[in-house]
């Protein structure tokens, strides 16, 4: 059991971590650290933490865990203000979307890294924002990917794989740059897309009439384009690299795919339209087969 977490920006993400932690028994405290009283107010009402703060010291003072749940956009400063408070037995780890923007942030802020610091990432989330969204079931049947470094300590790495355990989530370890190229085209590169998509419609001077006719499969590729415009804005900027790589790449297919069109050739269509048919199943089979 942990005896106590603090987490650092209490919102959907690390609220519904305490949530998880609370209903598993698997944690004795929870603090939590934001920069407005009403946000701890409403995960005190939820049950999700036993004491909140608005100063970061008092938020983490005692702390065997510490959690950033900020968005990376906000992790540099953060990582600055944190630094001070951290102690030699503390675990950090945090939850950014981005890995190497975030050990970056990191090194930066604290200097020669923490052997108590992993770097992870719940692959969960809603379209819902804030700790009034928490919900302890979230990670159930979810993938947590950590990201140890050379300097992560075998205790500090098997103490927040064992957190995610109890909150029902499967973990997996990977690298840091490996996990940004990974992420990049699985969730960041469609989240670009759906974005795109909404706003070219929208611009369109038939949008009203495009969207009254949308059907249930514009709704389904478009659900993820609710979501958080500043966090995923900081995401892109924070994966850049990556995010051009894959996206360059999918350029060149989508111009391909236009191209086939302007000559009738139905060939290609086909073939790529079965290809990706097949593999969309393949997935969703290993998906089904994860979550029974």
């Amino acid at each position: 059991m942990i005896q106590q977490l603090s987490i650092i920006g209490i919102g959907l993400i690390g609220g519904s971590l305490a949530l998880a932690l609370k209903q598993a028994g698997a944690v004795a405290r929870v603090t939590a650290y934001a920069r407005r009283q009403e946000t701890l107010d409403q995960a005190l009402a939820l049950g999700a933490i036993d004491y909140g703060s608005t100063d970061l010291g008092e938020a983490m003072a005692g702390a065997e865990v510490v959690v950033v749940a900020t968005p990376v956009g906000a992790m540099p400063a953060m990582f600055e203000q944190l630094a001070p408070h951290l102690t030699d037995d503390m675990v950090l780890t945090d939850v950014g979307s981005t890995k190497g923007s975030v050990v970056r942030a990191a090194s930066m802020a604290i200097g020669q890294l923490p052997v108590g610091f992993v770097p992870g990432h719940p692959i969960a989330g809603t379209e819902q924002n804030g700790v009034g969204a928490a919900f302890a079931d979230l990670y159930k049947n979810r993938r947590i990917i950590l990201t140890p470094l050379q300097s992560s300590h075998p205790d500090a790495i098997a103490t927040v794989r064992q957190m995610w355990e109890a909150c029902g989530a499967e973990v997996v370890e990977m690298g840091v740059e490996h996990h940004d190229e990974v992420l990049a085209a699985t969730s960041h590169l469609p989240h670009m897309l759906a974005y795109a998509l909404v706003d070219t419609l929208a611009r369109m001077d038939e949008s009203e009439e495009i969207f009254e006719f949308a059907a249930g499969g514009f709704r389904d590729f478009t659900r993820i384009a609710s979501s958080n415009p500043a966090m995923w804005h900081d995401i892109c900027v924070a994966n850049r690299e990556a995010m051009l790589s894959v996206l360059n790449r999918f350029s060149e297919d989508l111009a391909q795919l236009t191209a086939a069109i302007e000559a009738g050739n139905s060939d290609y269509l086909l073939q790529t339209f079965t290809r990706a048919k097949g593999a969309r199943d393949r997935f969703a089979e290993k998906f089904e087969d994860s979550n029974t």
